[in-house]
């Protein structure tokens, strides 16, 4: 939401940062729902988006962005259009807005977008979470191949935590070896986060992609299977560790760049 930045700089306080080991060459993604609702009108959102939003972001430095819709068999029963914005350092967070209202082709881009009244709003509300990476992927990855599949499938699962303890305790376990295990069972994934700021907080997010929908069921059934998985998830520390699932399956913009 537009007022998730409004308290950014508040709620990142450097007590946060500590907490969260954001070390030195960590990242920091923004993961942005524009939540349809029953008048929403996706058009607009995505000429905003497309033509607006991401090419001020590129001239700031700040991309690949991404940007996907949810399938209409989604879990969560929202229609929606997520946005991940990724973040080299903590500094670009606190200045984008800034830059977005001094860039005078931006805001003439968006002119469609952001003159609407308070009645003619193109989704029901904009969720927003931030994120730190982690030690287990401290830099997001886009395969430049992948992006070429027309076929493509991503999913997005936030792992929330019943308290803080319980959330670092996620964290450690997919530090410890969930990755690989990832790997070899065709996971690829694109970023891995802890939530510093959101509404699922304690937990992490991530994102993965697959060559197709049928790649994406397979890749599971494996993992399931997996035997390093077996071996994990049966480490004391680790069990009920997470509380609740959301799960995204999600589609690319034809200009996203993830």
């Amino acid at each position: 939401m537009n007022r998730f930045f409004c308290c950014l700089i508040i709620a990142l306080s450097f007590s946060m940062f500590q907490k969260t080991n954001a070390a030195e060459g960590h990242e920091y993604y923004e993961i942005r729902s524009y939540i349809l609702g029953e008048n929403g009108d996706p058009a607009a959102i995505d000429a905003y988006l497309e033509s607006a939003l991401i090419p001020a972001l590129d001239r700031a430095g700040i991309g690949p962005v991404g940007v996907f819709s949810n399938s209409p068999a989604d879990e969560t029963g929202s229609q929606r259009i997520i946005v991940v914005i990724p973040y080299e350092k903590s500094e670009q967070i606190s200045t984008v807005k800034k830059l977005l209202q001094a860039d005078q082709e931006y805001l003439k881009a968006a002119e469609g977008y952001l003159g609407r009244g308070p009645r003619q709003s193109p989704f029901q509300r904009i969720e927003s979470e931030l994120l730190v990476s982690m030690d287990c992927m401290p830099k997001l990855e886009v395969n430049s191949d992948s992006l070429k599949n027309q076929e493509r499938v991503y999913e997005l699962r936030i792992y929330e935590s019943a308290n803080e303890r319980l959330g670092d305790l996620k964290v450690e376990m997919f530090n410890s070896g969930e990755v690989p295990i990832f790997l070899d069972c065709g996971i690829q994934p694109v970023f891995i986060g802890q939530a510093l700021v959101g509404p699922f907080t304690p937990s992490l997010t991530y994102l993965t992609v697959y060559p197709s929908e049928e790649k994406r069921g397979q890749a599971w059934q494996d993992f399931r299977v997996h035997p390093d998985w077996q071996v994990l998830k049966e480490v004391e520390k680790f069990k009920g560790t997470v509380s609740k699932i959301y799960k995204y399956v999600l589609s690319p913009k034809s200009y996203s760049g993830m």
